[in-house]
């Protein structure tokens, strides 16, 4: 097979994949409700998730490329799909063998521009990780380039061949498939595609460009300069290109090696705590974090300065940016979830843009207080302790709140989701009682005192606003008493325009039923006399039955 049509097949075959499980959603999730099967769907629902996520598993696993990519970024989308997913997709990871050695030495010594017996003192042909999108081997440099550097151990990772047009044809196919969901309002207005897509296409274009790559470690290692405990390898520019990137090698024991650790002396918990210490910095200092902790990015060190250890983070492709918007809302999220505080913990989500403007607070804000107060401040194995019925009890009732919630996800949200997603569960799995509310703890103290020190500016500003309201307000009363005079007042309330419309709808539909019973009927009843006349009217009655099943569709996509 040609390589063009090796792509074509490519391309079909994800469309083929995403078309055909939509449309089995469609059938159960829409369709079959409207007819009164609802119980139907229901029933099957967890198992019907479960085996889409497994067929998903596989055809990443098989294909590679972007969508083992794809794979890792749904497996942190609470907010839209199944636990049954999401769970399933969790250890999704680059389980692809290594390209041809050949075809890796003829790219590597073109971007180079030299034999790699020239560029290296020795080249490893096994390499030590193979990803879907590029594979790592160890060498040493030349004696000249490592006299130049100070170090000779480096490892090289170089990109896959033909990455560049893999790439190309699936964000080609995820565009067609966006496209597809963005019509479906349950999506459409918690998520929006088009830009969540267009996120997602940049940070997988510069994850294949190892210059960006290099300078996001650059940057990183900067914002941690004065912190002993993180570290970053040094990148070897000269031997670096777009597609190969050359840098010292700190391999060592990996982050969620227990065992290692207890051998090499280094307390597990201790190392928790210092990795969930890195990831807040990053999020609420720095404002560039790591989307990709995963065990395999991070080593733990063993030190000969005054630190014992340290923790080495590696692979610097996938990076996240907190705005400061975005940051100001984390900010408040985690002072509130460290005072327990739910209304404040609602208004930060309503700042951050995850809920929309008319939403009702009051039905959230009563759900975070319970949780709050049933399993605030527990650690993971005091959760382990926990009736699983008061789980389901609890999830059953803040999950029919979290579905009723007109929620939204903006699209950088998503990586630093994920990022807390992943650095909470390495650090659980190091430390079973650790705690991320005991954690958050110290952040939300610092970040309550940087607050009280805006707090005489912010004090000032509010003044001037209630000084402007107070002035305005003589010239608004008597805007007010003029509207009434004339009868020209008029009060808008988007909750009860959306239930009368609702309410209009189905009056709709069930005059519709009405009409396609009495078709129906009449038509097998005049069968019996004028077969034609009868035929007719039973034909006829299939009109008023779409408008009952179907009406309503995109009209709740625009009230919502």
């Amino acid at each position: 097979m040609t390589k063009a049509r090796h792509l074509r097949a490519r391309y079909r075959r994800i469309l083929r994949f995403a078309a055909r499980y939509i449309a089995q959603e469609w059938w159960f999730e829409v369709f079959l409700p409207r007819l009164g099967l609802g119980w139907m769907s229901r029933r099957g629902r967890s198992k019907r998730a479960q085996h889409i996520a497994q067929h998903f598993h596989a055809m990443a696993v098989g294909l590679g490329g972007l969508m083992i990519k794809v794979g890792q970024f749904m497996s942190s989308r609470l907010d839209v799909l199944p636990p049954a997913i999401t769970s399933e997709l969790e250890a999704l990871q680059d389980e692809v063998p290594p390209a041809d050695f050949t075809q890796v030495r003829a790219l590597a010594e073109a971007d180079l521009g030299v034999p790699l017996e020239q560029a290296y003192s020795s080249f490893d042909p096994e390499p030590v990780a193979a990803a879907s999108l590029g594979q790592v081997h160890r060498a040493k440099l030349s004696p000249a380039d490592a006299e130049l550097v100070g170090f000779e151990n480096v490892v090289v990772k170089i990109q896959r061949p033909g990455v560049d047009a893999i790439v190309t044809v699936d964000l080609a196919a995820l565009r067609k498939i966006a496209g597809w969901l963005d019509r479906v309002p349950f999506i459409s207005r918690r998520v929006d595609l088009p830009a969540l897509l267009k996120e997602f296409a940049a940070v997988s274009m510069e994850e294949i460009d190892y210059l960006h790559e290099g300078a996001n470690a650059e940057r990183f290692a900067e914002n941690f300069h004065d912190n002993p405990r993180v570290q970053v390898p040094a990148v070897v520019w000269e031997r670096t290109t777009r597609r190969v990137l050359t840098l010292s090698d700190v391999t060592a024991i990996k982050v969620n090696d227990r065992k290692a650790l207890a051998a090499a002396g280094i307390d597990p918990t201790a190392v928790a705590k210092g990795l969930a210490s890195a990831m807040f910095d990053q999020l609420f200092t720095h404002g560039f974090f790591h989307a990709d902790p995963h065990p395999g990015n991070i080593f733990v060190t063993p030190a000969s300065n005054s630190q014992d250890w340290v923790l080495t983070f590696v692979d610097f492709g996938m990076m996240g940016q907190v705005p400061d918007n975005l940051r100001d809302g984390l900010q408040r999220a985690v002072i509130a979830v460290a005072a327990r505080d739910a209304k404040g913990l609602v208004a930060s989500i309503r700042a951050m843009g995850m809920l929309l403007p008319s939403a009702e607070g009051a039905p959230l804000e009563q759900a975070m207080s319970e949780l709050f107060d049933r399993f605030g401040g527990m650690g993971f194995a005091e959760l382990q302790k926990v009736d699983p019925h008061e789980y389901k009890d609890f999830a059953d009732k803040f999950g029919v709140v979290v579905r009723t919630m007109p929620f939204q996800l903006p699209e950088n949200l998503l990586l630093i989701i994920r990022a807390i997603s992943v650095t909470s569960g390495v650090s659980t799995a190091l430390n079973p009682a650790f705690n991320i509310w005991t954690a958050i703890e110290p952040y939300a103290a610092r970040l309550t005192n940087d607050q009280r020190g805006n707090a005489a500016r912010a004090l000032f500003a509010q003044a001037v606003d209630t000084l402007g309201v107070i002035a305005r307000l003589p010239r608004q009363l008597d805007d007010l008493s003029t509207l009434i005079q004339r009868g020209r007042l008029s009060i808008e309330i988007p909750a009860i325009e959306h239930r009368l419309r609702a309410l209009e709808r189905l009056g709709q539909r069930v005059v519709s039923a009405a009409v396609f019973a009495g078709l129906l009927l009449g038509g097998i009843f005049l069968r019996q006399i004028d077969e034609v006349f009868g035929w007719v009217l039973i034909s006829a009655s299939a009109l008023p039955l779409l408008h009952a099943v179907f009406a309503g569709v995109s009209g709740r996509g625009r009230d919502h």
